[in-house]
C-alpha cells in the first residue's frame, strides 16, 4: 500500500505547452535540491503530493518574504539583507516552477478530453 503523500498514478503524466516552458527550471531546481527520483526528469514522473505541498510552502514562506527583503534592502542600502532577499526570491522561483507544474500535471489528468 503506498502512503497518500506520496501516491502517484502509475502512467505517464501529461505534458502539455506550459509545462514545456517550466520543466528546465524545475528539473534544475529538482536537482539542486537532490530529488529527482532516480535522476530523472519531471518529463517522465509525477510530482508526488508531499512535493506539491513542500514547494507551496517553500513559495509561501521563503519567497514571497524575500520579495520583501530585496525591496528592505534596496531602500536601506543594507547590501546583506538584498543578497538573502535575492537568494530567498531564487528559491521561492524554483520551488513555484515545480509547484505549477505538479498543478499543471493534476488539472491535465482531470480536464475533459475534446
Amino acid at each position: 500500500m503506498s502512503y497518500p503523500w506520496t501516491r502517484v498514478p502509475k502512467d505517464l503524466p501529461p505534458l502539455d505547452p506550459a509545462q514545456e516552458r517550466l520543466l528546465p527550471l524545475a528539473d534544475f531546481f529538482m536537482g539542486l535540491m537532490w530529488s529527482r527520483p532516480g535522476g530523472l526528469s519531471l518529463r517522465t514522473t509525477w510530482v508526488t503530493p508531499a512535493t506539491l505541498w513542500l514547494s507551496s510552502g517553500v513559495v509561501a514562506l521563503v519567497g514571497l518574504p524575500g520579495l520583501g527583503a530585496i525591496a528592505y534592502g534596496i531602500g536601506t542600502g543594507q547590501v546583506l539583507v538584498l543578497l538573502a532577499g535575492l537568494l530567498a526570491a531564487a528559491l521561492g522561483t524554483g520551488a513555484g516552477a515545480v509547484a505549477i507544474y505538479g498543478v499543471r500535471q493534476r488539472r491535465l489528468v482531470r480536464a475533459p478530453q475534446r
